[in-house]
């Protein structure tokens, strides 16, 4: 829908061994973590002095599509759009590893504010599929992401947030479902799913948090809790405060 907006946010590292009260976790959320295996792939966020990562957990698959003007992972291929921008797991030899990278794995730091690298983490528990993590300088930056919380390519939530990456460090995008803490409303309301709920994370705190809404009036949207008093969005022409 051209009307359709979507909320802009961001996100922080979060250990996968934290749950938190009031979710409740769907089939296909939290799957993300469970991949065993990737063609090559890092294993784990290696932190570079100076820099910001940026990853996505919390369904079968998720993708960074797009940072400020810049494509990532394309959502038809599910493959990064520019292969240069991919740091090179190679093993010694040159062949992709089947396994993960070695452990005194180094990789070049970025060289000015613009530049963007993806690395390989992990394999998506989506068959074939690949997680990526994003490396990039501090700066106030528009991200979005495509989660799947089905093993299905064509249910995708798609989220986008602006957020200012000032600290250097590591963070993440959660997806979850938060689960009502009473029933009320009426029989429509208590029959729809709980909604999808997003959280930033920096390192293990949350900083912001976003679900969906599923009143008539905003159906479709994610709006900020009251953790943070403005959101800035972005629909398709335009970018707005809800």
């Amino acid at each position: 829908m051209n009307k359709k907006r979507y909320v802009l946010w961001s996100s922080t590292i979060f250990t996968a061994s934290l749950l938190l009260s009031g979710c409740q976790l769907l089939t296909g959320y939290q799957k993300i973590n469970n991949a065993e295996s990737a063609n090559a792939w890092a294993g784990k966020i290696q932190p570079i002095a100076g820099e910001v990562n940026i990853a996505c957990v919390g369904t079968y698959h998720c993708e960074i599509v797009r940072i400020d003007r810049t494509l990532i992972i394309a959502p038809d291929s599910h493959e990064p759009v520019n292969p240069s921008m991919v740091v090179d797991l190679s093993n010694d030899n040159g062949a992709k590893s089947i396994a993960k990278a070695p452990m005194n794995l180094k990789m070049a730091p970025l060289t000015n504010k613009n530049a963007i690298k993806i690395v390989p983490l992990s394999a998506s528990a989506m068959p074939g599929l690949t997680n990526y993590y994003a490396r990039v300088m501090p700066a106030k930056r528009e991200i979005h992401v495509n989660f799947y919380p089905e093993n299905n390519s064509r249910y995708i939530e798609r989220f986008a947030m602006i957020h200012d990456f000032a600290e250097v460090g590591t963070y993440q995008l959660r997806a979850y479902q938060k689960k009502s803490s009473e029933n009320s409303g009426s029989l429509l309301e208590n029959a729809s799913p709980e909604p999808l709920c997003i959280e930033l994370l920096q390192g293990n705190k949350v900083q912001r948090r976003f679900c969906k809404q599923l009143g008539a009036e905003r159906q479709g949207e994610f709006l900020e809790t009251s953790m943070s008093q403005t959101v800035q969005t972005v629909s398709k022409n335009k970018k707005v405060k809800v």
